[in-house]
């Protein structure tokens, strides 16, 4: 694996190097290669009377921003001093012909191990917007994560809102005081864990104290008359978030890095792996209001989680408070109450007036798959045995009832896709058209262990996979189910965008449902949120060749197997086939 000299400590932060290309090119036009380095180590961090041990990029949390234009080049050297296998996922970023650099261990790549390092190259050519990037390893993803800003290649005039005064990040996450690796194991084994604190960039807010002392809380100076365009995005692992300012509007723009018809609303919901773009106008009274995050969750009988708000503050500059003010909190939405986070996300329409997203909804589908989302148990010994909370079982998060099974491989598998080994055939099990037996997906009574839900519990765990040729236009319903539990479920796809077609509640009935899919502007989207208790329709064009990760965004979720490979061919051109490994593509461990 390439190696290089290190930077010294004063420069170990990000290192960013613009090049610019074709000097008598107009700026407007010019691409660059931005370029950083990325050292992952561990660092002791306290919060909650608690010291940490915490894996971190340049020690800091959440991690550097990576911000590009449109069209540019990034470079991105990651080296690990941890002591955990690695990758780094570029989430949303769509890695045309570039399925290498997509960050998924041993499907796209060996790991990163310790003390080794690796350099990941990737463009974003016709991407505009807000993304992330995050580990693909573990719960690792947690406090591995930052912001990846792609600006258009004409500067912020060219917006299709007006212009902001300010860009701002705005992550939200989540506080663990634990061994993040040891977290994901025990979600594997049926061991119930919950973070300890939400945060916002990384702050914990004035909610959280150890022994009376405030923990620190965000807080966004702003002028008075002036817009700021805050870049939201949900990075935790374990929860959908209602996030809401005291006496101030969203006017939601973008989502997944593409433009929606304006929205203006006062609360925004945003599920694990999304990012919405949100102008924000300073137009209150001069004061202090506090910004609040609130993880929702499904009602009882779900399992129920503890309350972990968190909150900072929007501060208008040249106000003096008085001692003790307290600032103005907004009021915000049951934690238990799902309806806002489903009307927010059905009011999401694609922008057409833009040339990224004049592409038309295609009208002529190939391929229709039906997707059931839930849980079910694995006997632990054979294939025999008690169901219903019995210890003879353990539970897994399921696409059609199977779970997904990680193949004892010693090459990843997209590089034995690309030599085109038969072992392929050996190790993947299609994914199925549709679940393997019809009933009522969204009845509330399979929710709590019992014999009703006990017939529909067993299921089987494998390497789900499924084929498309160049240029299929798929069409996927996600449909939630009631099995074991009713929460939502935000499913990623990697390598490719899609048009949300359509949403509701209860069970999809395609005679009915049909008729209501928008196939006008419909949202684009590389994250899509599917309701609890509900469907969501979307389309897609299967047009990047490689081996793409099709996933739920939950981190226990994705641990417990609501994950499958959707596996698109190569095409007849040298510009529509997956080209060959980079020469110093990591090596694997020997298993």
């Amino acid at each position: 694996m390439k190696c290089w000299s290190l930077p010294d400590a004063s420069t170990a932060i990000t290192i960013a190097a613009v090049i610019f290309l074709h000097a008598i090119i107009p700026p407007a036009a010019m691409a660059a290669v931005v370029e950083h380095t990325f050292i992952v180590s561990q660092v002791k961090m306290t919060h909650l009377c608690n010291e940490t041990l915490v894996t971190l990029v340049n020690g800091q949390f959440p991690g550097p921003a990576i911000e590009v234009t449109d069209g540019d080049s990034v470079t991105v050297h990651v080296v690990n001093k941890s002591p955990y296998d690695l990758t780094i996922h570029w989430h949303g970023v769509k890695q045309r012909l570039n399925c290498w650099a997509d960050g998924v261990p041993m499907i796209t790549q060996c790991p990163i191990l310790p003390n080794h390092n690796f350099t990941y190259k990737f463009n974003v050519a016709g991407q505009e917007g807000t993304l992330w990037w995050h580990a693909h390893v573990a719960f690792l993803q947690a406090t591995v994560h930052g912001a990846l800003v792609i600006r258009p290649r004409h500067g912020a005039s060219s917006y299709p809102f007006p212009k902001p005064h300010k860009e701002i990040p705005i992550i939200l996450g989540e506080w663990w005081q634990m061994d993040l690796e040891r977290a994901d194991w025990g979600i594997a084994h049926g061991v119930d864990l919950y973070f300890g604190a939400s945060t916002i960039n990384g702050k914990l807010g004035d909610l959280y104290n150890c022994s009376g002392s405030i923990e620190d809380g965000y807080v966004l100076d702003v002028e008075p008359g002036k817009t700021y365009l805050l870049r939201v995005i949900n990075a935790a692992l374990f929860a959908e978030y209602y996030l809401k300012i005291a006496g101030h509007k969203f006017t939601v723009v973008a989502s997944d890095a593409n433009y929606v018809t304006p929205y203006t609303t006062d609360v925004i919901a945003i599920a694990p792996g999304e990012t919405m773009d949100a102008l924000v106008v300073a137009d209150a009274a001069p004061g202090r209001y506090y910004m609040v995050a609130l993880p929702n969750q499904s009602p009882e009988p779900d399992p129920q989680s503890p309350v972990l708000i968190t909150r900072g503050v929007v501060q208008y500059r040249r106000v003096q408070a008085p001692a003790g003010y307290i600032p103005v909190s907004p009021e915000m939405p049951d934690q238990d109450d799902l309806m806002p986070s489903f009307h927010f996300h059905a009011n999401l329409t694609g922008f057409l007036h833009h040339p990224h997203q004049r592409t038309p909804v295609p009208t002529q589908v190939d391929e229709r798959l039906f997707i059931t989302l839930g849980l079910g148990t694995v006997c632990r010994r054979g294939h025999s045995c008690k169901r219903s909370q019995s210890n003879e079982t353990f539970t897994v998060a399921t696409m059609n009832n199977i779970s997904f099974q990680q193949p004892a491989v010693a090459t990843p598998l997209l590089k034995l896709h690309y030599h085109n080994t038969n072992r392929m055939d050996m190790l993947l099990q299609e994914l199925p058209d549709k679940a393997p037996r019809v009933f009522n997906y969204t009845d509330p009574a399979l929710i709590p262990p019992g014999p009703k839900e006990a017939k529909l519990e067993p299921t089987s765990k494998a390497a789900l996979a499924r084929r498309f040729r160049h240029g299929t236009v798929v069409e996927v319903v996600f449909q939630g189910t009631a099995l074991l539990q009713s929460e939502s479920n935000p499913m990623h796809l990697h390598g490719h965008d899609v048009f949300v077609l359509a949403q509701g509640e209860g069970n999809y009935d395609a005679a009915r449902d049909v008729a209501r899919y928008n196939l006008v502007n419909p949202a684009i989207k590389n994250t899509v949120h599917v309701p609890r208790l509900g469907w969501v329709a979307i389309r897609f064009v299967a047009d990047n060749p490689g081996i793409w990760y099709m996933h739920c965004h939950f981190g226990f979720h994705l641990t417990m197997g609501m994950v499958a490979l959707f596996i698109v061919e190569d095409g007849l051109t040298t510009d529509t086939s997956l080209p060959a490994p980079p020469a110093d593509f990591p090596s694997c461990r020997h298993i």
